[in-house]
């Protein structure tokens, strides 16, 4: 597991810090940036360079004070960590707010439409995926989303349980299908061959290779290449998030026959 992971920093300064709990200093010169300015600044580092460029110095440098300026906002490095994760926690400029009022009768369509905004979040910010753990941060921004996630489960009858049990199962759907799509990025990145390069250089030697021991392999496989190479992940990603609905409208459809 990475060192730089969430939960890491001390868990009382981070939420007093996430909630605009801490006093401010009583002495000396008012600081020409405040807490918003440092994680504002490491989430743009994080955003253009990945979580392993951000560094107290380099937000520091980046805000313009010293980086021992740093420490009079922010403890250290992994509550750093933290107040970023809450930040961009919120949504993002034109999406639902957390307090949109979802209708039950659409359920399909709310889970859908919060699973792509999840989606498109990772997108946005591929760090939050190496820093994320079991161990939420609990600040303002992230139980929002939270709110804004069981709200789309509110009002079908499930349970209390059910409902966090659901978001839990699409949110882990979510994660698995992102990281395929940011693994294939590094791999071209660290390769330096796309997909269809890297299919170019090896398809001379498949075409040795007696296949006839495989026959649905043989059969399957040239008609999804023809299609999508190597894979769409739009198109998997889609046809696994509406496979998951299926199975949720099962579980809801059973609530509303064992009504009275």
């Amino acid at each position: 597991m990475a060192d730089d992971i969430a939960g890491r920093g001390d868990p009382l300064k981070t939420l007093h810090l996430m909630w605009g709990r801490t006093e401010p200093p009583r002495r000396g010169p008012k600081s020409r940036v405040d807490l918003r300015d440092l994680v504002n600044a490491a989430i743009a580092i994080a955003d253009a360079e990945g979580i392993e460029a951000v560094s107290t110095r380099r937000v520091a440098e980046a805000v313009g004070i010293s980086p021992m300026s740093f420490y009079t906002h922010i403890p250290d490095k992994a509550v750093l960590l933290d107040l970023m994760l809450d930040a961009v926690s919120g949504p993002a400029e034109g999406e639902s707010p957390a307090s949109m009022n979802f209708d039950p009768t659409r359920w399909r369509d709310n889970v859908a439409l919060v699973a792509r905004e999840y989606r498109a979040f990772f997108l946005r910010h591929p760090w939050t995926l190496q820093l994320s753990s079991h161990r939420p941060v609990l600040g303002p921004n992230t139980i929002k989303a939270y709110e804004h996630f069981l709200s789309t489960f509110d009002g079908l009858g499930l349970s209390e349980v059910e409902m966090d049990l659901s978001v839990s199962m699409v949110a882990n759907y979510v994660h698995g299908a992102v990281r395929d799509v940011l693994r294939a990025s590094q791999v071209k990145a660290l390769t330096g061959l796309s997909d269809d390069e890297w299919w170019y250089t090896i398809a001379p030697f498949l075409e040795t290779i007696d296949f006839s021991p495989y026959p649905v392999s043989s059969r399957v496989g040239p008609v999804v290449g023809e299609l999508y190479g190597l894979g769409n992940p739009d198109m998997a990603f889609d046809f696994g998030l509406e496979r998951l609905l299926d199975g949720l409208g099962v579980l809801i459809a059973s609530k509303t026959k064992a009504a009275p």
